[in-house]
């Protein structure tokens, strides 16, 4: 069961997300799950806190101390945790989290879903991951899935290690 819930999401906040964000925000409150993410206060990211807090939910972020400036950390979270650096940050997220999601984001946030996907695929955790398609943003990573499993790089056990997640009404209720 997944208690708290580590969100990998955008710093900025693109085009049309934050309604998303801010509805699974509120979905995530409403079903007291806590939300563990990057510690952010801005983009997608500060939208999905914001909500998360502002629905009675519990919100709990990981910085790293010196890389970015004050003024991106959100000043309001349950908890703000300040680490070393990136690798710190994302293993205390790991460490804190149950289970795993990706939503719309950049370079960071694929580092991230990768990693932790990667961490599974070696069987060095169980814990559930999900890749949010909200308006087929990941639609070309998912082709690229595709192709690689048609090319016999990723196996079809692999492709079972995460779950993509087409609006939010899939979020699954067993949570």
């Amino acid at each position: 069961m997944i208690k708290k819930l580590c969100v990998f999401c955008g710093s900025k906040s693109g085009e049309g997300f934050s309604q998303m964000a801010t509805d699974f925000g509120k979905i995530l409150a409403s079903k007291k799950i806590d939300l563990v993410y990057g510690g952010g206060g801005v983009g997608l990211m500060g939208v999905l806190a914001d909500s998360v807090l502002q629905s009675g939910g519990n919100v709990i972020g990981v910085i790293p101390k010196d890389l970015f400036p004050e003024e991106v950390e959100h000043k309001k979270l349950t908890q703000l945790i300040k680490v070393e650096n990136m690798h710190e940050r994302k293993r205390k997220m790991y460490d804190l989290s149950d289970g795993f999601a990706a939503l719309p984001g950049g370079f960071g946030t694929l580092d991230e879903f990768f990693e932790i996907l990667t961490w599974r695929q070696l069987k060095l955790h169980p814990k559930p991951v999900f890749l949010f398609n909200f308006e087929n943003y990941y639609g070309l990573l998912i082709e690229y899935f595709k192709n690689s499993h048609k090319k016999g790089l990723i196996s079809v056990k692999d492709l079972s290690l995460f779950k993509i997640i087409n609006d939010l009404k899939e979020w699954p209720d067993q949570f």
